[in-house]
């Protein structure tokens, strides 16, 4: 991939639900919403845990090394998605800030399915939508990069958890955080990664299932299963807090 220009840096966020939790309480998400973590994609005991239904899973993995090459192919193979407007299946993100895919990720979750109808009126998110909604993605984009009240509300909670985070915003790291959701227009399963040209359209879901489904859960597994280490990656749900 060649080395990509950003305008804007963030501090990257911790794959933590209280952080997830509290940033898009801030934001203007109903408090019945909220970040949980899942410790297993098939122990059903450790699954039983989660409440129902989930509306999001969003998935932290280490980028390989060969991770830039991979979304380049992908972009290659796909053409820049285009939609725009009420009937969207879903509302997709272009990611334009650099080490703000969590946020990208978070945004996803609440921006699809049922859980855009938990976000509170007037709040900075049913502005951002309200003003982005109706333009392509590029200048959707540039609606977040200008919002002075995502970034404050943003670096609220940045520099929280148990990690460090890097003093300067622009240094590199080594994770990305993409977002599955289901489409409220047709029922079909979404995988929402900022970097790639657009959603990417997993198929048909059970009328009745939600995101913590087999059929996300198989996706998901099997994308542990192609990186060469299991180890760093973690998976939350959104789900009723």
């Amino acid at each position: 991939m060649g080395q990509k220009t950003y305008r804007k840096h963030f501090i990257p966020l911790e794959s933590n639900p209280d952080i997830f939790t509290e940033l898009v309480h801030s934001l203007g998400v109903s408090e019945s919403l909220g970040f949980q973590d899942v410790l297993s994609l098939d122990d059903p005991d450790l699954l039983a845990f989660i409440p129902r239904p989930v509306f999001a899973l969003i998935l932290v993995f280490p980028c390989a090394d060969d991770y830039d090459q991979r979304v380049d192919e992908e972009n290659a193979n796909s053409p820049p998605y285009d939609g725009s407007g009420p009937n969207e299946e879903v509302v997709f993100w272009k990611q334009t800030i650099h080490n703000a895919c969590g946020l990208y990720a978070l945004l996803h979750a609440v921006s699809n399915g049922d859980a855009k109808d938990h976000i509170n009126s007037g709040s900075i998110l049913s502005n951002l939508l309200d003003a982005g909604i109706p333009l392509k993605p590029f200048e959707r984009a540039m609606v977040l990069e200008d919002s002075k009240q995502l970034a404050s509300a943003y670096e609220s909670v940045a520099r929280k958890g148990d990690s460090i985070a890097p003093e300067n915003p622009e240094d590199e790291v080594n994770f990305h955080y993409i977002c599955f959701v289901k489409s409220s227009k047709t029922g079909n399963l979404f995988q929402m990664n900022g970097d790639l040209n657009g959603p990417i359209d997993l198929g048909p879901m059970k009328a009745e299932d939600d995101v913590l489904s087999e059929k996300c859960l198989q996706v998901i597994h099997n994308m542990v299963k192609d990186n060469d280490s299991n180890i760093g990656f973690s998976l939350m749900a959104l789900t009723s807090s």
